[in-house]
């Protein structure tokens, strides 16, 4: 397999050899959602245009990862306790997707199901989606009760290319190495219930030798901890008062060094890498912050989700509050609830959980456009090779030319439900459904 290295300087902090083709966490090689590569698939279906299809042991809405030759994907396997929310999946009612969801029986809330409840972490070849292996995880404790949208494997596994660590819902983290053997395991109950409402969804970030984990939970539980990735012991721990958060914090490197941008209950903070020390922060209640940061020319972009919220650019580096100084700009409402929003050439592109896509200038939050394309969208949408991809629930992927007006050059139906967030590698797309992984291309 043709691989192209190259030393890619990552919004994660740190400098080391990457493949181009390397898709080491749920948002791409600089967190970002965007991929440096070129000749990306543009139309597709259930019989065009597939590469392989591989079955997925077990139900979650987690994102694929790529190292090298291997796609990594977690899945819960028995059924869990979930409560009815809002409607999934347009055509179908909210207790039918929260079955699929959860592999339970759904009459409303799930009922506790009568099987062992474990987690599994699965490698595939990449190239044939073989698959290599998998490791088998037991869930310990009272299971925590999930929005029937999502299950306990929410979260994102991340990669550095020794290890794939993989987190699950009930605080439990694991480290294997590439193959499949295990490192070393926590659980993070023992500083207290690992318990928020409507369940975890943060994924772990990896920063250089240090593993980050957002535990933004129902008091008084509410921390972040940095543990060593290569044996997972504690280097720093940040008790916090910061609310609930769905969010994946975003590392970025600043003049005075790395920040940790968070999306909390409360409002926005930047928070020191080295020690966790809350830096600067802008009070701002959301009930539920789901969507993730990114950046563009060393400024924070980010949305901050629930009910169409407020989208914002903020220059990093502040101390205290930090909102009458350095906000740039920022639009009090129109943002998705969901998905977060990628930045592609000058441009922030989103779309909400009605199937409205804006588009606007990264520099000023000027709207460019904006159309209605239908669906509902959970998955954030990625962008590389002139084109912007968003992926809604019933499986249709619209796929855009990125610029400043509207071009839609295909709509790619698979029939499968889609709410994880796919992968980029080798100029193929990895598309994750409740039971299928897709490899997208030739």
């Amino acid at each position: 397999m043709r691989r192209l290295s190259v030393f890619l300087v990552l919004t994660l902090g740190s400098i080391i050899p990457l493949s181009a083709e390397n898709w080491p966490n749920w948002r791409g090689p600089a967190s970002t959602g965007v991929s440096p590569e070129a000749s990306l698939p543009v139309r597709w279906s259930d019989t065009e245009n597939i590469a392989w299809k591989a079955s997925i042991r077990g139900l979650g809405i987690s994102s694929p990862i790529v190292w090298g030759d291997r796609v990594f994907v977690t899945s819960q396997v028995g059924s869990g306790v979930a409560r009815s929310g809002p409607r999934l999946v347009q055509g179908e009612d909210a207790a039918a997707a929260g079955e699929r969801a959860l592999g339970g029986t759904a009459t409303g809330a799930i009922a506790r199901g009568t099987e062992t409840t474990i987690f599994v972490v699965s490698a595939f070849d990449k190239g044939s989606g073989r698959t290599l292996w998998e490791y088998e995880l037991p869930a310990e404790g009272t299971l925590p009760e999930v929005h029937e949208k999502h299950n306990l494997a929410t979260p994102s596994p991340v990669t550095d290319g020794q290890r794939v660590y993989a987190w699950f819902g009930t605080g439990q983290i694991i480290a294997l190495d590439m193959s499949g053997k295990l490192v070393w395991k926590r659980n993070l109950s023992e500083y207290g219930a690992f318990n928020i409402n409507w369940g975890h969804g943060s994924s772990p970030v990896l920063y250089k030798d240090t593993l980050i984990l957002l535990c933004y939970h129902n008091s008084p539980a509410s921390y972040i901890l940095a543990v060593d990735s290569a044996n997972g012991t504690n280097k720093w721990k940040a008790d916090s008062t910061g609310g609930l958060s769905y969010s994946t914090p975003f590392v970025m490197e600043t003049p005075g060094g790395a920040e940790l941008i968070v999306n909390h209950g409360e409002g926005i903070s930047g928070h020191s890498v080295a020690s966790g020390e809350k830096l600067w922060y802008i009070n701002e209640t959301n009930r539920f912050p789901i969507p993730v940061a990114t950046q563009q020319d060393g400024m924070i972009l980010l949305s901050r989700g629930y009910r169409s919220g407020p989208y914002m650019a903020i220059r990093p580096g502040g101390k205290g509050d930090v909102a009458s100084t350095h906000v740039v700009w920022k639009v009090p409402t129109g943002a998705p609830y969901i998905s977060s929003i990628v930045q592609y050439d000058g441009l922030i592109y989103m779309i909400g959980d009605v199937g409205v896509a804006t588009v606007v200038d990264a520099k000023t939050g000027a709207r460019v456009w904006q159309e209605r394309i239908g669906g509902v969208y959970s998955a954030s949408p990625i962008a590389g090779d002139g084109k912007v991809y968003f992926f809604s629930e019933n499986g249709e992927t619209i796929v855009l030319s990125a610029g400043r007006a509207p071009d839609v050059l295909a709509r790619n139906k698979l029939d499968a439900r889609v709410l994880g967030s796919p992968a980029i590698s080798g100029g193929r797309m990895f598309i994750r459904s409740d039971g299928t992984l897709f490899a997208i291309g030739k």
